[in-house]
């Protein structure tokens, strides 16, 4: 890229990030400094504006820049990705946003401990919120490093790490300062932004090919070097018995990944009430859903104008696709169209990174406060014990984005939806299977929600570890070595059913006798928002 498409996309960056780091400043003058206020905002903002926030936490660097990337080299194959994603939403719209939203107060935790012994709970619900936190930012850290290694012409690898040091410096500055509230604005605007941009260029893209999409089609699959199997399933997970159980690994860890997020069950509890949480999740499927359709449309459109060819040569995974096609759209390198679409579509990437990992740092680091720090000190309930809290969820977010920069560096060059994909086996492992026998098993135990956690954390961190994705292909993290065990590259498949399997083995052979009255407590209360915070 020239420096005629640095400046106005450096530009735009700079406004964005001086409009969220305005409202960052704004609502600091303007917190109490309660654990309730930088935790869920004081539960003050209504369905919709939930709805959009949802939104701007959920599409990410892997939904705008990997989806599109996977599905313009890898066709159908890469499309269902978006299948995955968007069905999540059911699972929580059905089965998680309202009971959550009655049960707990501001982290996963407090739905597991209200009917267990709270500090082994929350010391295992904690450590699993933050490792898929982490790996969730790493992802992000990723799609940032790769805009700007496009943005300034893959010359410079130190701008390249400064980036991701400053994304990670800006995200400490929103969570720090400004806590939930500012973050929600923060997605809000940049939900409005990205869904904005993607329908003008799904627009200019249609007007290319004057509305047809068959010829869009066409065009994809004759550009792609594949034909007509670009458009058939296949192309990178029907090769091998390994590849279709990879797909059915990665489709299990996106549909049921999602209602173990840390970062989205949190923002059910910014609404006043379980029915706004309802409708929250509801918002946020149309939103998503649509987003997701236009994705589509872009993904074949990039391998239909500018090629997998010039794609891979740009990023070998694929990460720059939208803002190449943004500049074949506008009318190509060194126009004028080309260069202000380019810098827009950048420009609201780098929003798009910048709003989610304010999300994601922000419950992490009320993990690692309101269950780690309380549960280990015992200090919990008094209005002092929250200010410490506080304090410690700041202290934290600056820990998490060091992890997650240093990560984010050393994976710089896989592709974000793939990364996301690992997050979301883990979240599904780890955190789904506690939450769904605390809602509805009778008989859970202690035991068995420990167990629950780690029996799903465990096994997905290790079989990632002995995975191709560490080592044993050139793509590898660790190509130079080879300690590849696990054929498969997302550990789902194995790893959801351990974690199920693990919470009930904890709960049988567990002494300890159930509580019968603080379940039907949970119950009516999930039910009915009886005695709700």
């Amino acid at each position: 890229m020239t420096g005629d498409h640095q400046t106005p996309a450096l530009l735009l960056f700079g406004g964005f990030v001086a409009v969220t780091l305005g409202i960052t400043t704004w609502v600091s003058r303007r917190r109490h400094g309660s654990a309730e206020e930088f935790y869920t905002g004081g539960r003050l903002f209504s369905p919709m504006e939930n709805g959009f926030a949802i939104t701007g936490d959920y599409i990410s660097a892997a939904s705008f820049l990997g989806v599109t990337g996977l599905i313009a080299l890898y066709g159908y194959d890469g499309l269902l990705y978006v299948v995955g994603f968007l069905v999540a939403w059911l699972v929580v719209l059905f089965l998680v946003a309202e009971l959550v939203r009655n049960c707990g107060r501001f982290t996963l935790a407090d739905v597991v401990a209200a009917r267990m012994s709270e500090r082994p709970v929350r010391i295992a619900a904690g450590t699993s919120s933050v490792v898929v936190s982490v790996l969730y930012l790493v992802a992000q850290m990723v799609g940032a490093g790769s805009l700007v290694a496009l943005l300034l012409g893959r010359t410079s690898g130190a701008a390249q790490a400064w980036t991701v040091i400053g994304v990670g410096a800006l995200m400490v500055i929103y969570v720090s300062l400004g806590g939930m509230r500012a973050t929600t604005w923060i997605q809000i605007v940049k939900a409005v932004l990205l869904l904005g941009g993607t329908v003008a260029l799904t627009v200019l893209l249609l007007l290319r090919f004057h509305g047809d999409l068959d010829q869009l089609l066409v065009t994809a699959a004759r550009r792609s070097g594949h034909g007509d199997a670009f458009l058939a399933p296949g192309l990178k997970y029907g090769g091998s018995w390994t590849a279709r159980l990879d797909f059915i690994s990665l489709g299990l860890a996106l549909v049921l990944g999602t209602a173990g997020l840390p970062h989205i069950l949190s923002r059910f509890y910014t609404v006043p009430t379980a029915r706004a949480a309802r409708r929250s999740a509801v918002w946020s499927i149309g939103l998503i859903g649509g987003f997701y359709l236009l994705t589509i449309v872009l993904g074949f459109g990039a391998a239909a104008v500018v090629g997998p060819a010039d794609l891979r040569g740009s990023n070998a995974a694929g990460n720059t696709a939208v803002p190449l096609l943004a500049l074949d759209l506008g009318g190509g390198a060194g126009s004028t169209g080309g260069t202000v679409l380019f810098a827009v579509v950048a420009a609201v990437a780098f929003a798009t990174i910048l709003a989610v990992v304010a999300g994601v740092t922000l419950a992490s680091s009320a993990s690692v406060a309101h269950d780690l720090y309380a549960s280990l000190r015992g200090s919990r309930g008094s209005r002092g014990a929250a200010r410490g809290e506080v304090a410690v969820a700041r202290v934290a977010a600056v820990g998490i984005g060091v992890v997650a920069i240093a990560l984010g560096l050393l994976a710089r060059d896989l592709n974000v939806a793939y990364l996301v994909g690992l997050a979301f086996a883990v979240a599904a492992s780890a955190n789904l299977p506690v939450l769904m026998y605390s809602l509805f098993w009778r008989g859970f135990t202690t035991r068995g929600a420990v167990w629950a956690v780690y029996g799903g954390l465990v096994p997905a961190l290790g079989l990632v570890l002995l995975s191709p994705v560490v080592s044993g292909c050139p793509g590898s993290l660790f190509p130079g070595v080879d300690f590849q065990y696990f054929p498969l590259q997302n550990p789902g498949i194995v790893s959801i059913p351990l974690g199920f399997l693990a919470g009930w083995l904890g709960t049988v052979t567990s002494d300890e006798i159930p509580d019968a009255a603080k379940y039907a407590e949970t119950e009516v209360r999930s039910l009915t928002g009886a005695g709700a915070v």
